[in-house]
Order: structure tokens, then sequence, then C-alpha cells
């Protein structure tokens, strides 16, 4: 981060954002309030004015990643009220999608560096609410016979855990330029949805972006 990224009042999103640059770049071991003041363009104390240490300074990263994820799903609720397949698609796809645009920030999000989380209060909640708010859509497709029946957190955290696999791939280049060339992220993405859900998928909804994975070379299978 230029040090001219900094504007006066705005010191804590500075901050955060020159953590992110610091932990994709250098890892969490290169972290410190120090280094991010730097990369700021600040003094060494500034940081101290909104992180405690370290981990603070991590918790506000992972809780801003969330809260970017928690907006872009209620905006697709709230745009497809009343229609839970197009819900479950939108929801996969904005989760891709946040991946794809900030992907620093989604893998420190969902990197695991967060010690003892229950310190976090804040952090604690906007996870819960992420998560509970794919519930609801999972539960509301059950009701539609579009997903199958069971314990809704789970099938979620099921849904979850494949998307969450799949954008990994991709994003670390091993899924093969043979499959991407030939499909789009979004028709893999609604494809993958397709193999869970009871109901077929609209071929509309797989159409409605052309959108390909970021730069890097496949190292996958079948390359």
């Amino acid at each position: 981060m230029a040090k001219s990224a900094y504007h006066h009042g705005d010191l804590k999103n500075a901050l955060i954002e020159a953590g992110i640059e610091v932990l994709a770049k250098e890892g969490v071991g290169a972290l410190s309030l120090r280094q991010v003041a730097r990369k700021a363009g600040v003094s060494h104390a500034a940081p101290y004015a909104h992180f405690a240490d370290k981990q603070a300074l991590i918790a506000a990263i992972s809780i801003e990643g969330y809260r970017t994820l928690y907006d872009k799903l209620a905006g697709v609720v709230q745009q497809y009220d009343g229609d839970p397949m197009r819900q479950l698609v939108e929801i996969a796809w904005a989760y891709t999608d946040f991946a794809l645009t900030d992907t620093d920030h989604f893998k420190i999000t969902f990197s695991g560096v967060l010690e003892k989380e229950k310190d976090y209060p804040a952090f604690v909640e906007i996870s819960k609410k992420s998560f509970n708010l794919v519930v609801e859509i999972v539960a509301a497709c059950q009701e539609k016979d579009i997903l199958p029946d069971g314990p809704s957190d789970l099938i979620a955290v099921s849904l979850w855990g494949m998307l969450h696999g799949l954008v990994s791939l991709v994003l670390e280049g091993q899924v093969s330029h043979t499959i991407l060339d030939r499909v789009t992220l979004r028709e893999l993405v609604v494809y993958s949805l397709g193999l869970i859900t009871r109901t077929k998928i609209d071929r509309k909804l797989v159409a409605r972006s052309r959108q390909r994975p970021g730069k890097g070379r496949s190292r996958g299978f079948g390359r």
C-alpha cells in the first residue's frame, strides 16, 4: 500500500488494507502492527489507537470480510425474494464472486489464522449471521423440494464445503484448462449445485454471467 493511500480519518481501514497486503504476500509470521503501520505510512504507535495486537487486527480483517460476504448474500436474498432456487444459485455465485474479485481478503477471512475467535464477539456475530442466512435459504429450498430433507444446518455446511472446495481449487490453479476453456466458472458452480438439488436447475440461471476465473496457470488433473 502506498503512503498516499492513507487519508486522514480513515486510519482503521488503511491499517486493515495494509494488514491484508502483508498477510497475503508474507504470511501471518511477518505480520506485526509495526509492519502494518509502515505499509500504511503512519507512525508505529498509530495502530494501537484501534488494535491491541496483531490478532485484533486479524479479527478486524476477518470481520470486514464476513461483512462484505453478508452484504452480498443479503442483497441476493432481497433481490430474489420468494424464489429459493434463484437465491441458492445466486448466493453460490456471490460467494464465488467475492473470492474472484477480492481474493486476498477472501483467503484471509477463511484461513483460520484468527486465534481464540470467541474473544471477538463481532466476529462471532457476523460469521453466525452469514451462516444462518444460508441455512434459511436451504430451509426454503427444502420446503419447495429443491434440496433433500435433513437438518438444514448440516446441508448448509455440506453446500458451503463443496463450494469452498471448488473455489479454492480454481484459485490455486488446480482445475484443468481443458475444463475451464469449455465451461465458464458460473457453469461449473451451477453444475456442482445440480448434483445436490432434487430439482433440475433452469439453464437460464447458468448463462447469466460469462465470467472466467482469475489469472494463473492450471496445474490440475488432465491439464
